[in-house]
């Protein structure tokens, strides 16, 4: 496939789609995003647009990631919007899965800021018993030294 020269601007939108999966439509880039529209896929969702990488997209960014339509949308846009808000962190790295020989946490975003690390939890579906169950994970985690071991930081829990 041929590629078509692309703006810088237009190059980093498609980079975004291939790492955070989704995005939903903001005014400002829906001229940039009708100009790509042979690169994306979307589909509505309630009143927003989800926009998301086309075959012709992936080949242009050499990206396997297969993204499907989904329950979980809301939930990696949730994501998305929580890294613009803290400032596009660029250790930003979703869906990690952080483990002990015992205890396993699949953490929604981990990334650091003034020099320590945050994990995030996006989960505006889960029960709060579910919610309690993970953070007993993460404390579990934390108490034993083996996430300061892995990650090489100390880390202290808060609440």
């Amino acid at each position: 496939m041929k590629k078509k020269s692309l703006s810088k601007r237009e190059e980093q939108i498609l980079l975004l789609l291939k790492k955070f999966g989704f995005l939903g439509s903001i005014r400002n880039t829906n001229k940039v995003l009708n100009r790509l529209s042979s690169y994306l896929n979307s589909f509505r969702d309630g009143y927003q647009s989800i926009f998301y990488l086309s075959k012709e997209g992936k080949l242009y960014l050499d990206c396997e990631k297969v993204r499907k339509k989904s329950g979980n949308i809301q939930h990696t846009i949730m994501r998305n919007d929580i890294w613009l808000y803290y400032g596009c962190p660029h250790d930003w790295r979703s869906e990690i899965k952080v483990s002990d020989q015992k205890t396993n946490v699949i953490v929604d975003a981990m990334f650091t800021k003034n020099l320590r690390y945050h994990f995030l939890e996006a989960d505006h579906l889960q029960s709060m018993m579910e919610n309690r169950t993970k953070i007993k994970r993460y404390k579990n985690l934390c108490t034993n030294g083996s996430l300061a071991q892995t990650l090489n930081h100390f880390l202290q829990l808060y609440g």
